[in-house]
C-alpha cells in the first residue's frame, strides 16, 4: 500500500505515537515538579514567619495572616502582629523576590555565555555596587543613599565593561571579550572597594562597611523596598520570559541562531539589561549575596534539563525557596544574625563541588 507514492511504514507511525507520548509525560513531570517547588516555598515562607529569635507558632501565624486579610489586625496593641506584620513579611518578601531575581540572573548569562561557571557579576555588576555602597556608608548617607549608589555603580560598572569591549571588538564584541572586559572591570572595582575599606574608620564605618559586602536583609526589609524589587522584576523578568524560546535557539551558537532569523546582538543586549538590572537591583538591596546565581541553575537542570521554557522559572522558584531557608540560618542560628552571603557561600560551593562530580563528563 503506498500513501502519495511513498510506501507506508506502521513502524514510522508507531515511533512518533511513542515520541508525543514522551513528550507529554515529560511535560506533565515538569509542571509537577514546579507545582510542587511552589507549594514547599508557600510553606517555607509560612514557617519563617515564626523563625527567629522571638518564636511564634505557626498556628499563631496563620490566625494573624488571616486577622490582616480580614481587616480585623490591631497592630498597635498586639506586638506579635507587629512583629510578623511589619517586620518579617517584608523581609521574607524581599528574600523570596532577590532569590529568584539572581537565580533568573544567573540562568540567563549562563545560557547567554554558554559557560556553566558564568554567574550574575560576571560583568561586574556586584564589584561596581560594593564601591557604591562604600562611599555611601563613608560619606554617612542613610539606607536610601546606600541603596541608590549601590545601584548606580552596580550599573555603572556593565556599562563600562560594555564600552570596553565594544571598544576593542570594534562595535561588535565577542562574548569572550566581554567576559574578559568584566574581569578587569571587578578587578578594579575590587581594589577601589578595598581602598575604602582601608580608609573607613575602624570604630565607626568599617564595620558596616564589611557588613554590608557580606550581604544581609536586616536594614532592607520593608514594603517599599519590596514594591522597588517587584517593580525591577516585572521590568527584567518579563523580556526573559519572552525571549526564552531565543535562549533555546542561541545556545545551539550565534551562527544557527542568525539562520532562524534571530538579531542575536539585539538579543543579547536585552539579556544583558535585564539581568544586570534583576541583580543590581537585588544587590543594591541587601548587599553582596554569592553563589545563588551560580548554583541554582544548575540544580534546576538536573531537575528538568536545558529547555529555559521551564529551566527559568523552576529556577526562579527554587532561588527563593533556598533564600528564604539561607535567611532563616542567618536569623535563628546565633542570638546576632549571620551575614547571609557567609551562609550561602558555606552551603553553595560544597553544593557546587557536589554538582560538578556528578556532571563531570558534560563539562569536559
Amino acid at each position: 500500500m503506498s500513501l502519495n507514492g511513498n510506501e507506508y511504514k506502521p513502524e514510522n507511525s508507531a515511533k512518533n505515537t511513542t515520541l508525543e507520548i514522551d513528550d507529554q509525560s515529560q511535560n506533565r513531570r515538569e509542571k509537577i515538579i514546579l507545582i510542587v517547588l511552589i507549594l514547599m516555598l508557600l510553606v517555607a515562607a509560612v514557617v519563617s514567619l515564626g523563625v527567629g529569635r522571638f518564636r511564634i507558632p505557626v498556628s499563631q501565624i496563620i490566625d494573624i495572616i488571616t486577622s490582616w486579610i480580614t481587616g480585623k489586625a490591631d497592630i498597635t496593641n498586639n506586638p506579635l502582629e507587629v512583629v510578623v506584620l511589619l517586620v518579617r513579611v517584608p523581609r521574607i518578601l524581599l528574600c523570596i523576590l532577590v532569590g529568584a531575581a539572581l537565580s533568573a540572573s544567573g540562568a540567563s548569562y549562563q545560557g547567554l555565555f554558554r559557560n556553566p561557571l558564568v554567574s550574575p557579576d560576571i560583568l561586574g555588576v556586584s564589584a561596581g555596587a560594593g564601591v557604591g555602597a562604600s562611599i555611601a556608608i563613608l560619606i554617612g548617607g542613610n539606607n536610601i543613599t546606600v541603596q541608590i549608589m549601590a545601584f548606580a555603580f552596580g550599573i555603572g560598572a556593565v556599562f563600562l565593561v560594555m564600552a570596553l569591549a565594544a571598544a576593542i571588538g570594534r562595535g561588535n564584541p565577542a562574548t569572550l571579550i566581554m567576559v574578559l572586559s568584566g574581569i578587569v572591570i571587578s578587578s578594579l572595582f575590587a581594589a577601589c572597594s578595598a581602598l575604602m575599606k582601608y580608609l573607613a574608620d575602624a570604630q565607626s564605618k568599617l564595620p558596616d562597611v564589611v557588613f554590608w559586602l557580606m550581604g544581609s536583609f536586616a536594614k532592607s526589609g520593608s514594603y517599599e523596598n519590596v514594591l522597588i524589587l517587584v517593580l525591577a522584576m516585572l521590568i527584567g523578568a518579563i523580556p526573559l520570559f519572552l525571549t526564552r524560546w531565543q535562549m533555546n535557539v542561541l545556545a545551539f551558537g550565534e551562527e544557527e541562531a542568525q539562520a532562524m532569523g534571530i538579531n542575536t546582538r539585539r538579543l543579547r543586549l536585552g539579556i544583558i539589561f535585564c539581568s544586570t538590572l534583576l541583580t543590581a537591583s537585588s544587590v543594591a538591596m541587601c548587599g553582596v549575596i554569592g553563589w545563588i546565581g551560580l548554583v541554582i541553575p544548575h540544580i534546576t537542570r538536573f531537575l528538568v534539563g536545558p529547555n529555559f521554557k521551564i529551566l527559568l522559572p523552576v529556577s526562579m522558584v527554587i532561588g527563593a525557596l533556598f533564600m528564604v531557608i539561607v535567611d532563616d540560618f542567618a536569623r535563628a542560628t546565633i542570638s546576632g544574625e549571620i551575614p547571609i552571603g557567609v551562609i550561602t557561600s558555606l552551603v553553595g560551593a560544597p553544593i557546587f563541588i557536589y554538582l560538578m562530580f556528578r556532571g563531570k563528563r558534560s563539562w569536559v
